[in-house]
């Protein structure tokens, strides 16, 4: 493992055969979101729910829980997987962390979804332009 930037390790692939990482294909998603800076965005916009003695940062324990969930995770507990791999995905947060931070992001209401909706936008907008852009088809249009 190098230098980590962001709240993930950067990782280096090889095909040598010496080690074997057991959710590969997540590394393209941990590099997608540490390079679009998608880790820094939410970290920023959730400051307000991290708790002042808090070691885990609040972006990077929702990144985590998406995460499980791509890689077949059906609950909270799944990002059990996740802490097997610490030099793909870093310090991942207990299972009491993450269901304590949902449960503050929920209360949070939509003053939560707001800012974790913003920080995607922001780092969509400024690693993609205009895509995605959204389009409505129209009776005449078709």
């Amino acid at each position: 493992m190098k230098k980590r930037i962001g709240s993930y390790p950067h990782v280096r692939v090889e095909g040598d055969g010496r080690s074997v990482v057991s959710q590969a294909g997540a590394v393209l998603l941990v590099e997608t979101v540490r390079k679009t800076g998608l880790d820094q965005a939410l970290s920023a916009a959730l400051r307000p729910w991290r708790k002042p003695r808090a070691v885990q940062h609040p972006g990077k324990v929702l990144l985590d829980v998406a995460l499980a969930v791509v890689l077949g995770g059906d609950c909270l507990a799944d990002v059990a997987m996740l802490r097997v791999e610490p030099a793909v995905f870093g310090p991942v947060a207990s299972d009491p962390t993450v269901s304590r931070l949902l449960d503050t992001l929920a209360a949070g209401g939509t003053r939560a979804l707001t800012a974790i909706r913003a920080a995607r936008a922001a780092t969509c907008a400024s690693t993609c332009g205009s895509w995605p852009v959204t389009r409505r088809r129209t009776a005449a249009g078709r």
